[in-house]
């Protein structure tokens, strides 16, 4: 039989007529020239099978699909005695894909992003492919102001098939921005202007920002920017004319040209609801913060709005529509708003989801929700939820949503996705504080056992004036209505003779208690627990006279029975980094009767944290505490109050404020203390998302007053400084540098302090 052959798809598309065939019975198929494709492959593209009878639109069809695949760079069809011949020319495998040149971008992770798009070692070469990882490559370097750069592209053939991929890139010097210029600006200088965007011309700090870098998406925010403090101040129609950025033929200058038409500037002349209300119009009203007579402001009207919204979400109306529609009236300059309500139906929660919780059971994250299922949706319970699970401490991410349920008008479901950390710690190691010198520690901690929510924390602690063995237990949920209840068991040496500022005493302490904590509201907790405690003193020729004496009018061991009761107010946003809300803490203790001890020891703390603007927040604290001795005996010395140090007031030595012994000058503690300070606190320059390392600027006060000695303000001592902390693979370490500000000359300092590793 004559061998007839249908030679490639081009061929066969422009001309099939040219090679037609009569129709001919398959009684076999043959594949040919294939090194590395199975014959099967061939077999499952081929849409014709032993048996079938060949023609031209078969045939052409064939060669089409083969083509298709990207594996053949040549298709020939041929029949010889009823035998389907496919002749095949494989295309060439990649063999090395190569980076020459490239400085600004790290090859590896170059060579990730070609081995996801197919473009890699054992890949079938794709020219294709090439080609749009070669514009990729051009577009990623344009991004970053390598206006310069000159990319070449090298595919050179090897033996076997194969193919070798160069990527050859001369990357050029990054073309700086050389001048921003907005025109039109009449009612405001253009560096005030100028001082609202992210671009900026050269600076001594732009090797660190890159604001210098022209980024097409970096100068639309910058025109919202501009856009926004416009219309905040009352230029309702203010509008961005045209941008043009140019490049200088040398490609190394970029010039940014805004024109700008600012309008007129409106007052409001009035604000009214209409739609439908639901709620009364006059708590609504209330929820308006833009007011006849003052300029408008698009920010205050778009919370206005968002705050209706939020309101009537908090009553089931998940899905309520809230807009602001102005009249505008041009020859007075003025305009009325009218906000149309449009509530929506009542929504309802479906299902609460949680997900992303691999270690942590279910409840754990489910008590804490605010928002039950089968309820009205309410936005501030939703939003209580997120910040409730969020200070639990065992998640690095919480997020929540609230899609609509697909098919209905009036349900939503509450998807909680949390991303899990490690609450566990095991911690054998080494600390040093500038205080305490070297401390050894070893502690088995676990925030979060068996995933219950349960705290197990198993501790050892060794420094040269403080030993501490401790065991604690807390179960967040001892009851079902939040109930926790705990254990803690120690044992204590405390031996003051190696630190220098401390007067000279030791004291051996071995005790337990249980404690309880009640909630009472939302963020009001009561606590209280009862302790057993037995102390045993020792005091030498060098501790105070007035130590020495309280052991010879006392004794040296004492048994007391402690019991404590306390409230706390906490609403701050996150137990790790808060950046607001406030804490307040009320605590009294006291050695009941039936013990060796009769004392009590009250205690007030507040802490509040402001969100600046940014990631900067403003820490503020301040603490008071007072005790005495009751039933005709005096506050036992070791239940003195101390300050100075981290803590308290820095830059000065640990425990160093308050009344001295004459003869030894060391600190003797005090029955009442005062401490207070502000910290302006931001994550550290350059460590993007990442908040465990923190910096600070503060300033501390403080002081501690003996028995029979009068507060005084005159009395209390200033500190400024530096401070850092990270929450180190290693433990947490803190740092501060210190500047006094009112010492006096028997102060003892220590402007610079530290503390690294855990301390219990």
């Amino acid at each position: 039989m004559t061998k007839n052959a249908i030679t490639g798809l081009i061929a066969a598309m422009l001309a099939p007529a040219v090679y037609a065939l009569d129709p001919v019975v398959i009684k076999d198929i043959r594949v040919e020239g294939i090194q590395r494709t199975e014959a099967g492959t061939v077999f499952n593209y081929l849409p014709v099978k032993v048996g079938d009878t060949m023609t031209d639109e078969q045939a052409a069809e064939a060669v089409k699909k083969l083509f298709a695949t990207g594996f053949f760079k040549d298709v020939r069809l041929e029949m010889d005695s009823g035998v389907l011949v496919v002749v095949l020319e494989e295309q060439p495998a990649i063999a090395a894909v190569d980076f020459v040149g490239i400085k600004e971008f790290d090859k590896e992770q170059l060579r990730k992003g070609l081995r996801d798009v197919g473009l890699a070692e054992s890949r079938i070469f794709d020219r294709a492919l090439v080609e749009r990882a070669e514009q990729e490559l051009k577009r990623q370097y344009l991004s970053r102001g390598h206006y310069a750069v000159q990319l070449t592209t090298t595919v050179t053939p090897l033996e076997r098939n194969r193919v070798g991929i160069s990527f050859s890139v001369d990357e050029g010097e990054i073309a700086k921005i050389k001048q921003i210029n907005v025109i039109g600006a009449t009612a405001f200088k253009e560096k005030e202007l100028l001082d609202l965007f992210v671009l900026r011309t050269p600076n001594w700090l732009s090797w660190y920002t890159k604001n210098d870098q022209y980024s097409k998406q970096k100068l639309s925010g910058d025109l919202e920017s501009l856009r926004s403090f416009y219309l905040n101040r009352g230029y309702l129609e203010f509008n961005v004319e045209s941008t043009q950025v140019s490049i200088s033929p040398d490609k190394q200058d970029i010039y940014i040209t805004i024109n700008i038409s600012e309008g007129a500037q409106y007052s409001v002349s009035s604000v009214k609801l209409a739609g439908e209300l639901l709620l009364p119009e006059e708590e609504l009203i209330k929820l308006v913060k833009v007011a006849p007579g003052e300029m408008y402001s698009r920010e205050r009207l778009t919370e206005s709005t968002k705050a209706i919204a939020d309101r009537l979400g908090n009553d089931g109306y998940a899905f309520a529509n809230v807009n602001a529609a102005p009249e505008l009236d041009k020859e007075k300059r003025q305009v009325a708003f009218t906000i149309y309500v449009d509530p929506g139906r009542r929504a309802y929660v479906r299902r609460i989801n949680v997900t992303g919780n691999s270690r942590s059971r279910d409840e754990v994250v489910r008590r804490e929700m605010r928002q039950m299922e089968s309820s009205w949706y309410d936005g501030e319970k939703i939003n209580r939820s997120r910040t409730r699970v969020d200070r639990l401490g065992y998640f690095e991410e919480v997020t929540l949503e609230t899609p609509a349920v697909p098919g209905t008008t009036d349900q939503v479901d509450v998807n909680v996705n949390v991303k899990e950390k490690a609450t566990g710690a095991l911690m054998l190691g080494l600390g040093f504080s500038s205080s305490e010198k070297l401390v050894l520690s070893g502690s088995v901690q676990q925030q979060n056992m068996f995933g219950s929510g349960n705290f197990v924390g198993i501790g050892v602690n060794s420094s040269k004036s403080n030993t501490v063995y401790s065991f604690s237990y807390t179960d967040p949920y001892y009851t079902v209505d939040g109930v926790s209840r705990g254990f803690d068991f120690y044992h204590r040496n405390y031996d003051t003779s190696s630190l220098a500022t401390i007067a000279t005493y030791g004291a051996k302490s071995t005790g337990g208690g249980v404690r309880f904590g009640v909630p009472i509201s939302e963020d009001d907790t009561v606590n209280f627990g009862l302790a057993l405690d037995q102390t045993r003193l020792k005091v030498g020729s060098s501790s105070p006279q007035r130590f020495q004496d309280y052991v010879a009018e006392n004794g040296n061991s004492y048994s007391s029975v402690v019991g404590s009761i306390g409230w706390s107010k906490d609403t701050i946003d996150s137990r790790l980094y808060p950046t607001k809300g406030y804490i307040h803490r009320l605590g009294a203790e006291a050695a009941v009767p039936g013990g060796d001890l009769r004392f009590y020891k009250l205690s007030y703390q507040i802490q509040r944290y402001l969100t600046l603007w940014g990631n900067y927040t403003l820490a503020l604290n301040g603490e008071f505490g007072y005790a005495d001795g009751y039933g005709k005996k005096s506050l036992p010395f070791f239940k003195n109050f101390y300050a100075g140090g981290i803590g308290s007031v820095r830059g000065f030595d640990n425990g160093s404020l308050g009344p001295r012994d004459s003869t030894t000058d060391e600190s003797l503690g005090g029955n009442r203390r005062v401490v207070g300070g502000a910290e302006l606190l931001f994550p550290m320059p350059g460590m993007g998302q990442d908040k465990s390392l923190r910096v600070g600027a503060f300033v501390d006060t403080g002081q501690v007053w003996g028995a029979g000695e009068k507060m005084k303000a005159a009395d209390l001592r200033y500190s400024v400084g530096l401070s850092a902390a990270w929450n180190s693979p290693v433990g947490p370490l803190k740092f501060s540098i210190g500047q006094p500000l009112n010492k006096k000359d028997n102060d003892k300092l220590q402007r610079f302090q530290f503390q690294m590793g855990t301390v219990f």
